[in-house]
């Protein structure tokens, strides 16, 4: 079994920002493509912001089984026909992982339908993460908690709504907690919510933060071919039923004929 993962970066603080190029000379998603590399079984791929269709073409994303998201600055730039069709990929069984600011890209918010806001504070404070289902395979091979000795903090209430599982919650210095893992179906794909990341610190080359990264593009990677019908809504004609019947009072619609969406 291969995994087809796709490390999609929005790319803008690299270009902008020395600090963050230091950190990240091939971006940060060449640091999140290279973490699933480490993981074995998973064969990985780049896009950005800026190439054409941002990288996410019908074609390429027919061939993704797992898409994972970084974005912070440029979530407006994002164009909404990109997103509903990576949205469908989604609902048809493409796993996404959303990592650090992508809980406000337009694609976690609409497959969410909530704000997805949080309190927030940069000040390089020390975030203890703890493991809440050690069983989960998310969390295999972790241990029961584990530190990044600078991130930013993210604070609740986090308006998303109930997840199907929290694996980690977060501790900052400042006492502040957060969920900081978090797990959803949308059709039939799956979604992982992972908060580490801010890209003024080296996140990304913490060696349990890239365990994770790996172990959740496992998880979210679904072996079953694509749920092509998920968004479609077909009229089933009354002789084509299971059960053969006649029409027995007035329609607004002919067999056949599109219904209103």
């Amino acid at each position: 079994m291969t995994i087809r993962a796709l490390v999609w970066n929005e790319n803008r603080h690299e270009q902008t920002n020395a600090l963050v190029r230091k950190l990240y000379p091939k971006g940060i998603h060449g640091a999140v493509a290279a973490a699933l590399g480490e993981a074995g079984g998973i064969v990985v791929e780049t896009a950005t912001l800026d190439e054409p269709e941002h990288g996410l073409t019908v074609e390429r994303l027919a061939k993704t089984d797992v898409l994972v998201w970084w974005g912070h600055k440029a979530h407006g730039e994002v164009k909404d026909d990109i997103v509903n069709r990576v949205q469908e990929r989604v609902w048809e069984g493409m796993g996404l992982i959303v990592l650090h600011s992508g809980h406000f890209s337009k694609i976690f918010k609409h497959l969410m339908g909530t704000p997805c806001a949080l309190s927030w504070r940069e000040a390089g404070e020390v975030e203890r993460i703890w493991v809440l289902n050690k069983n989960h395979p998310i969390a295999a091979d972790l241990p029961e908690h584990f530190e990044i000795e600078h991130e930013e903090m993210y604070g609740e209430p986090f308006t998303v709504p109930e997840p199907m599982e929290t694996l980690f919650i977060s501790w900052f210095e400042g006492g502040e907690v957060f969920r900081s893992g978090l797990t959803y179906q949308r059709g039939a794909g799956k979604i992982f919510y992972f908060r580490p990341g801010h890209e003024a610190y080296p996140t990304y080359h913490n060696a349990t933060v890239r365990k994770i990264l790996g172990n959740a593009v496992k998880w979210a990677y679904t072996p079953a071919s694509a749920w092509k019908r998920v968004n479609q809504a077909p009229n089933t004609p009354h002789d084509k039923a299971p059960v053969p019947l006649e029409v027995k009072g007035p329609r607004l619609h002919e067999d056949g004929e599109e219904g209103f969406r």
